[in-house]
């Protein structure tokens, strides 16, 4: 993905005066709580569980719109990174949720394909949604590509686009470390966009304002413990990363920030791509939707025991 092009690509993106403006949007984006009553950051935001979300919803767009397989769970399992027995136990809970449902293959009625309820479908693509919606702001489009996007069955093919993309070629987010290192911790991901638009917040004139950084606020707006964010606030000030004080940022290390701003100003034209050519085809089927999964309001129990995976989008 990062060859000599795309790196020119992004070297020009990241010029545009409107650039760190709108990556700063992104990370207000990301820090919003999701529109559903269901602990969606615990649960989805550590990568190996967001890869195992990723891919289901892949296998069921390919195979209700595009001629793919059967998109049953030992076809998942053999496409993470995670153990059987953790994605299988990972589905689980999102069938608990239903936030995914198991139906019978009209061919074959012993054969059960998992498919992602419109509320999984509006979650995993919250951030790919959003970069689109940086490129609009950096462009000054209007109408906008991201508010056309928003609706399951255009996003779902922008994760099916995605998906694709990284089965050909490998993980997105492998060349930028320390994004990953945030990534494969539980909501460690929203937590840097966080940090990032709090520095944003302090040295761009009108970003968004900087939620507060303190251990209660982020423990309750991320649903996790005070403990876990002061772990993951910990590890990055003795990196060197960060530095907090009284619940703000004061000190915020520029080859972080720009390992972030290269991986977003990457997303953004990925995103936007993909958006550019859904766009250009003809509308999807419309996926039917269940009453039982319309509105996505089951909330799941918090289990310690859900499992992780260590697989990177």
């Amino acid at each position: 993905m990062l060859d000599d092009h795309f790196r020119a690509r992004i070297a020009l993106l990241r010029s545009e005066r409107d650039f760190r403006p709108a990556v700063a949007g992104y990370c207000q984006g990301m820090i919003e709580p999701a529109q559903i009553v269901w602990p969606s950051h615990k649960l989805l935001n550590q990568i190996g569980r967001y890869v195992v979300s990723f891919m289901l919803i892949h296998n069921d767009y390919a195979w209700r719109h595009h001629g793919g397989p059967r998109p049953t769970l030992t076809v998942l399992q053999a496409m993470v990174g995670s153990s059987p027995r953790q994605t299988a136990g990972f589905v689980s809970a999102l069938k608990a949720g239903r936030f995914v449902t198991a139906v019978a293959d009209r061919g074959d009625g012993r054969v059960k394909c998992l498919q992602a309820a419109p509320a999984l479908v509006t979650e995993i693509a919250r951030s790919g949604r959003l970069f689109v919606a940086a490129m609009d702001a950096v462009t000054r489009r209007d109408p906008g590509r991201a508010g056309v996007l928003d609706g399951p069955d255009r996003l779902g093919e922008l994760v099916r686009l995605s998906a694709a993309h990284v089965l050909r070629h490998g993980t997105l987010i492998a060349p930028f470390p320390r994004v990953l290192h945030f990534a494969g911790r539980d909501c460690g991901y929203p937590l840097l966009t966080a940090l990032v638009g709090a520095h944003y917040a302090a040295t761009v004139p009108g970003a968004p304002a900087a939620v507060s950084l303190s251990l209660r606020s982020l423990a309750e707006r991320l649903d996790v413990s005070r403990a876990h964010v002061g772990n993951l606030l910990g590890e990055a000030e003795t990196a060197g990363w960060i530095r907090i004080a009284g619940g703000h940022l004061t000190a915020f290390d520029p080859t972080l920030l720009a390992e972030f701003e290269v991986w977003a100003a990457g997303q953004m034209l990925f995103y936007d791509d993909l958006a550019a050519a859904i766009l250009a085809e003809a509308p999807a089927a419309p996926v039917p939707v269940r009453a039982s999964e319309r509105a996505g309001l089951a909330c799941v129990p918090v289990d310690p025991g859900i499992p992780t995976g260590g697989t990177a989008p």
